[in-house]
């Protein structure tokens, strides 16, 4: 286990651009604009005072000289690339190099343009491997999670359908509150995603996030100086990151039915931040529902329900806005679409906005812990990462 980061660390400023189909804005045109955007939210920091930079793609850009380049800088420029978790990647490297002491003040930016790219989600050109990795596309891949989810505990497969299609519905009701950012602004009916044509398996184009541009970014000091920029910091309270094993071929039942990376990390995570009950403790989590099946399974892996439960506690409304815990209050990748590098940073930003008190018609009630989660890969071969964050210290 890493070693505890509570309250080490303070976000003092994000900035994070409208996600979707920016064909009018360029790669480097969304980076300059989520830095900008970060930077202007906090008035006792400029482009100048960021002491070194960690940048987040999965394939928009090569080297840190893609950041450097766009914002006209001479300081150091860390890529990360972590798959579909990059951005909290980026994020953690530059919390650990300002909690050593070789920073006073970074930044995390992540950005990914794919809608000029030709990306579809459907296919991806994957590195040499030993070919025991499932050669379908993603979509086929999480298709076969409720399947496998139903079986497992007996769950009649029309309860599971429910579930689904009332994840895709509460995601996209909170996007639909959330118009400056989000890709899909509007509300769609449970009738009209029960409805929808499946793509893979019982997976409708509802169960899934879509493909889109966008960029976010984040200033990271130690929690000692985040007074010294902002009244309302954000504190990091624990961060764990976890790849797997990738031996998702020969465990294929008991990874559809749960995430180990997942479970590993929210443990590690919570050891840090003491969160011993994460029902009644975490006041709302951002997760990385790529597909509606996904979310479904994070809330078990998460301790947020019971094994076999999360479906019920779905359609209870457990996790709607209005609910004991909500989740993806922003409208998550459901809402928001899947720009890879940026997601993870976009999570956090959410909470930020939340802590302070500027989520508008989707802010919540006094939250004081929130979780982002954020994954990429495929069952059986998963980078995971969990940060907890609150508005208080200790």
């Amino acid at each position: 286990m890493s070693k505890s980061m509570k309250d080490r660390i303070a976000v003092v400023g994000m900035g994070c651009t409208r996600f979707g189909e920016r064909w009018d804005r360029s790669h480097d045109d969304l980076m300059v604009d989520a830095v900008k955007d970060a930077l202007g939210s906090v008035p006792g920091i400029g482009l100048e005072d960021v002491e070194a930079f960690w940048y987040s793609t999965l394939s928009s850009g090569h080297s840190g000289l893609q950041l450097s380049r766009a914002l006209k800088i001479d300081r150091p420029v860390t890529r990360v690339e972590n798959f579909c978790a990059s951005g909290s990647d980026a994020f953690r490297n530059a919390a650990f190099a300002v909690a050593s002491g070789a920073y006073d003040v970074a930044m995390a930016v992540g950005v990914e343009k794919l809608k000029d790219s030709g990306y579809s989600g459907l296919t991806l050109a994957m590195p040499p491997s030993d070919n025991t990795a499932a050669e379908i596309s993603a979509p086929a891949t999480y298709a076969m999670l409720p399947d496998v989810y139903t079986d497992n505990y007996g769950i009649d497969k029309d309860d599971m359908r429910r579930a689904l299609d009332h994840v895709a519905w509460k995601n996209h009701a909170n996007g639909a509150l959330n118009p400056e950012r989000a890709q899909y602004t509007s509300p769609v009916s449970k009738e009209k995603i029960s409805s929808a044509p499946r793509i893979a398996g019982n997976l409708s184009v509802f169960d899934c996030s879509g493909v889109a541009d966008g960029a976010a970014a984040a200033i990271i000091v130690r929690a000692e100086d985040a007074l010294r920029y902002t009244d309302r910091p954000m504190y990091l309270k624990g961060m764990s990151l976890h790849a797997g094993r990738c031996d998702g071929v020969v465990t294929a039942g008991r990874r559809h039915v749960s995430f180990p990376e997942v479970v590993a990390c929210a443990a590690e995570a919570y050891g840090q931040a003491g969160i011993t009950d994460p029902r009644t403790q975490i006041s709302m989590a951002e997760v990385h529902d790529c597909f509606t099946p996904t979310e479904l399974l994070l809330m078990e892996d998460l301790g947020f329900s019971d094994r076999g439960e999360a479906w019920k506690d779905i359609l209870e409304g457990d996790y709607d806005l209005d609910g004991r815990l909500p989740v993806n209050p922003d409208g998550g990748l459901k809402s928001f679409g899947h720009p890879v590098g940026a997601s993870g940073l976009r999570m956090m930003f959410e909470l930020w906005l939340q802590f302070r008190g500027e989520a508008g018609k989707r802010q919540l009630r006094d939250p004081k812990i929130g979780l982002a989660h954020n994954m990429g890969g495929f069952p059986g071969e998963f980078i995971s990462f969990i940060g907890l964050f609150g508005k208080e210290l200790g």
